[in-house]
């Protein structure tokens, strides 16, 4: 493979830094600033997230290897020790919003605050650091879609000549779907930080909202790769998927092949993402259970808890100084 960029930014001795890594931690850099400028809104100190990110990180590394490698089983039974060759790639998005999730899930309630809260805060960070993190992949050239005409890059999308450039590899054009994405995550970043202004919003809704964006998104573009994790399941369903998928082939030609399997996993997890957020959203609304509002305050409970001890013995140290005092 020649790479119109070199993926590696620079040596120290003998340790060789990759873009790649530059991105993503710039990713999470934008990531982090976004979440600690929006919970000082809240009172929320800035080394809450700090940590957040230093818990959320490795968790998501770990998931997401375990997500990939679960679903590209049959390469690695024979070789288990791969299954820990992280540096040789094989990550899956998805598999990293799970240990994100989780790992969040326990730092908040460790700290006494409600998971849905921080969740929402950190919704807009989750997009910028996808849409940073995504031009990894442009310096790699990885994670393409199927080969298309220069033409049709460069005249009928318009796009710029180095990224044109970057998608010509070993003299034959794909699909720049690290750009589809990276755009689709800046509209939803909007999106995201005029919603959380709106007086309308209840507290989670951000959050989900960022799913049901991004899994919408994801679902159109991950048809155009060729790389997608995939298994075989019953064709009514994979029918389905293809006939969502459709409209795309207008614009962009026909979907990315398979390696195996009929179904993406992306594709039907995203699906089922959607549906599901919707779903939580009207039943908690319908059944009064979505009555805090985004622009409520945050409290933790771990810090209420001293407040309020400190309160009664303010209490009871006024009552026995009024006691004391009595001329009785």
């Amino acid at each position: 493979m020649t790479l119109a960029l070199n993926p590696i930014a620079f040596s120290l001795g003998g340790l060789e830094v990759h873009w790649y890594g530059i991105i993503l931690a710039c990713g999470a850099l934008a990531g982090l600033l976004l979440a600690v400028n929006e919970g000082k809104r809240y009172g929320i100190s800035p080394d809450f997230f700090m940590d957040l990110l230093l818990v959320g990180v490795p968790s998501a590394i770990v998931c997401a290897r375990i997500y990939y490698v679960a679903f590209q089983w049959e390469d690695y039974r024979n070789n288990f020790w791969d299954v820990f060759a992280i540096w040789h790639g094989g990550i899956a998005i998805y598999g990293a919003l799970i240990g994100a999730v989780i790992g969040a899930v326990f730092y908040a309630r460790a700290k006494g605050y409600s998971f849905l809260r921080i969740a929402d805060i950190s919704a807009p960070s989750l997009l910028a650091g996808q849409l940073i993190g995504r031009w990894g992949n442009y310096v790699n050239q990885e994670a393409h879609g199927m080969p298309v005409d220069e033409s049709f890059l460069r005249h009928t999308l318009h796009l710029p000549a180095f990224i044109v450039d970057q998608m010509n590899i070993q003299g034959i054009y794909y699909h720049p779907t690290f750009l589809y994405e990276s755009l689709w995550n800046v509209v939803g970043l909007l999106l995201l930080l005029w919603l959380r202004r709106r007086p309308f919003l209840r507290a989670g809704e951000l959050f989900m909202g960022y799913f049901i964006w991004y899994s919408f998104g994801r679902f159109f573009v991950e048809g155009l790769r060729t790389d997608s994790l995939a298994f075989t399941g019953p064709n009514w369903l994979a029918s389905l998927l293809d006939a969502i998928w459709s409209p795309m082939s207008l614009l962009f030609g026909d979907a990315g092949s398979m390696a195996s399997g009929n179904i993406r996993t992306s594709q039907l997890l995203a699906l089922l993402l959607i549906v599901a957020m919707i779903a939580i959203i009207v039943y908690r609304r319908k059944a009064g259970y979505a009555n805090v509002r985004y622009s409520d305050p945050i409290v933790s409970s771990k810090a209420a808890a001293p407040a309020a001890e400190a309160e009664r013995d303010n209490a009871e140290m006024s009552v026995s100084g009024e006691t004391a005092n009595d001329p009785k």
